[in-house]
């Protein structure tokens, strides 16, 4: 989420013409994006990126419901 951050603010900043921002290429801001897009799309998943996340929440529901039951036979 960082990196779409960046981008963003890339993108608003080149084309508000920011004067520290004179010497970056519009090639290189749509490249960035486009490495976004690859990395958001093919490579995270490739990696099981996105998964992690969705399995750690399900697994911190997991312990929760295990230790529920067990405090309730007591």
């Amino acid at each position: 989420m960082p990196l779409i951050i960046v981008i963003a603010l890339l993108f608003l900043l080149k084309y508000l013409e920011v004067s520290f921002l004179d010497w970056l290429s519009w090639g290189w801001i749509v490249g960035l994006a486009f490495f976004a897009f690859l990395w958001f799309e093919f490579f995270e998943r490739m990696l099981g990126l996105d998964k992690r996340k969705g399995d750690a929440h399900y697994e911190e529901m997991k312990k929760t419901r295990i230790k529920r039951s067990f405090d309730k036979k007591k």
